[in-house]
């Protein structure tokens, strides 16, 4: 679909986030029509973009969610995902979050150590519930990608080995209060290489063999997310193949497959729009400053990553520069060293692939609204998220002045 992000940004006014909805269905049935040979669960990973009407319009494609906080199992709850098919992730749960998700009756919680599993049995048996239960095993397999978005060995803070993992069943089985009934694997985000996602697989799926040799019925065999996205130029793991892949490790274990995708879903079906202020020259090196900034969009001054930026104008000839924005830090920065034409004041700038992990790790820093979010459904625009005012920002602390 072609998108009038003029006529977007002159509507809206910028800095603004721009979701494709018809791209998002496609991306989600794409995923779940690869597993259809298999009983399926995709679950949506709220962290990735956790606005109400974005998971409303997925849990109308029938998903589900995953969550990593009691505020996006709400926010699931609250835009009609049904509660058997919400997942509770996350390495530090507080006891009322524990006490919620066992309350709602959710389908289960990833327990991510023996400590964590001793409180939601002892909330469990508090509140007289029987807590479903998966265990997030680390299987200490290199996923090649960011560091900071690696999590599958023993060097990260997710999961657990094999042996605690064991121990952690053994103990449930035997519990009053717990009902192990899943298992759970997460390596990393943006994964291109399909080898260790199938090493990690095949270590997690003969663990549930031998858990099911000791009567312990694992219902749900949940491989995380990760799929990567094409950002510039890397290789894409098609859904089929990663399909296939599952599938055949899995053959011959009678489990739901759970997926839990994000990015692979919103990511490429968003985008950030941010005006031209103007055009500065430091020495040889040029600048384009716009008015968004790192507080709007972290990605590239967090993770270094580099986006796809377009200036909507009619120059043809491009030269070097920096694109900036207007926050007191020599961190804030979209890209460094690309080839844009000379822009304009008012000029609109496109920085593409920003529906995962833009607007839910915004924040207010130097003062600044987060921006208005906008929706295109059937080649039509509507507001689903309005930008902050001043009076937004400082609510919260004005009435104790």
């Amino acid at each position: 679909m072609k998108i009038d992000f003029k006529a977007i940004a002159e509507k809206y006014g910028t800095p603004c986030y721009v979701y494709d909805f018809d791209n998002i269905s496609k991306k989600y049935k794409e995923l779940k029509d690869a597993f259809k040979a298999r009983k399926s669960l995709v679950c949506y990973a709220v962290k990735a973009n956790s606005n109400l009407t974005l998971i409303k319009h997925l849990s109308n494609e029938e998903a589900g969610a995953d969550c990593v906080s009691v505020g996006e199992i709400k926010r699931a709850l609250i835009s009609g995902i049904k509660p058997y098919k919400i997942i509770f992730s996350g390495v530090g749960k507080k006891n009322d979050e524990i006490k919620y998700a066992l309350e709602q009756n959710i389908l289960m919680i990833n327990i991510e150590s023996f400590a964590e599993l001793k409180e939601v049995e002892k909330i469990a048996q508090k509140i007289k519930k029987k807590a479903r239960i998966s265990v997030r095993i680390n299987p200490n397999i290199d996923p090649k990608t960011q560091p900071y978005i690696s999590t599958g060995l023993h060097e990260n803070k997710f999961g657990v080995d094999m042996d605690t993992a064991s121990r952690i069943y053994i103990y449930s089985k035997n519990s009053d209060h717990l009902d192990p009934i899943g298992i759970h694997m997460h390596i990393g985000s943006q994964l291109t290489d399909i080898e260790p996602i199938r090493q990690s697989v095949k270590i997690v799926a003969n663990l549930t063999k031998n858990l099911k040799a000791l009567d312990i019925d694992i219902k749900f065999f949940d491989v995380g997310g990760g799929l990567a996205i094409k950002y510039q130029d890397e290789k894409l793991i098609e859904p089929k193949d990663y399909a296939q892949m599952i599938m055949g490790e899995l053959n011959g274990l009678d489990v739901t497959i759970v997926l839990e995708p994000g990015r692979y879903i919103v990511g490429d079906s968003g985008y950030f729009i941010t005006q031209a202020l103007y055009e500065k020259m430091n020495g040889e090196k040029r600048f384009i400053i716009v008015d968004g900034a790192m507080n709007d969009f972290i990605r590239p001054s967090l993770y270094q990553t580099k986006h796809k930026i377009e200036v909507i104008n009619n120059k043809q000839t491009k030269t070097l520069c920096s694109v900036v924005g207007p926050v007191c830090e020599s961190g804030d920065f979209f890209a460094k060293d690309i080839y844009l034409p000379i822009t304009n004041s008012n000029d609109i700038v496109v920085i593409f692939d920003a529906g995962a992990y833009g607007y839910t790790m915004s924040s207010n820093y130097n003062t600044r609204g987060k921006a208005s979010q906008i929706a295109i459904i059937d080649g039509k625009d509507r507001l689903i998220g309005a930008s902050e005012t001043f009076e937004d920002m400082i609510k919260l602390e004005k009435e104790y002045l």
